[in-house]
């Protein structure tokens, strides 16, 4: 079984393919064989997991792993904000709650440059989230901080289950190998080399 974790930039597809020629995997991933589990935005960035095992795909998607996500976002983040997103939000058709949701009092260190930069207003402040999520539906973390009024300009993921970005810069890649990824049986001892 092959794992390859991806850093993936922004405006980059979470996909093989594209009709309209916009960046896509394929521009970065020569693996064959492989598929995303789970996505990312086009205007997301950060980890994105691949595989060639299907269970492992359905396991890494589903509720078992939570994900961690770096948000930058237009203003200063409230405690009553932040408490409705632990409490749950409602989005579209179902409710979002995040297991944690922290400030963050600047910036991360590791964080890289974008190209293009955010936009950012002279009279409106940013601030830097933590935000962990066990689910994964499409474009969750913008629409949950839409809903308490901080609209997302910044998303990376940084962590899915026992996965971590780490040091990978935007484009690069790393290839795991396991034989003893254990499925959904609650079991969460891992090995990985």
């Amino acid at each position: 079984m092959t794992l390859i974790l991806f850093n993936k930039p922004f405006q980059v597809l979470s996909q093989f393919t594209d009709s309209a020629g916009r960046a896509c995997l394929k521009d970065y991933i020569e693996a064959s064989g492989v598929y995303a589990a789970g996505r990312l935005d086009y205007d997301s960035e950060g980890l994105l997991l691949l595989t060639d095992d299907g269970a492992v795909q359905h396991e890494i998607t589903s509720s078992v792993h939570n994900k961690h996500y770096l948000i930058q976002v237009e203003g200063l983040a409230k405690k009553a904000q932040l408490d409705r997103l632990r409490k749950g939000v409602k989005v579209q058709d179902y409710v979002a709650k995040a297991v944690s949701i922290e400030p963050l009092f600047k910036k991360p260190g590791f964080v890289w440059k974008r190209n293009p930069p955010i936009r950012q207003r002279k009279n409106k402040p940013t601030s830097w989230l933590v935000i962990v999520l066990n689910q994964g539906k499409n474009r969750q973390v913008r629409r949950m901080m839409a809903a308490v009024g901080l609209p997302v300009l910044r998303l990376i993921r940084t962590q899915v289950g026992p996965w971590k970005l780490a040091d990978l810069q935007p484009g690069e890649q790393k290839i795991v190998t396991t034989d003893s990824l254990v499925r959904s049986s609650g079991n969460q001892n891992r090995e990985t080399t």
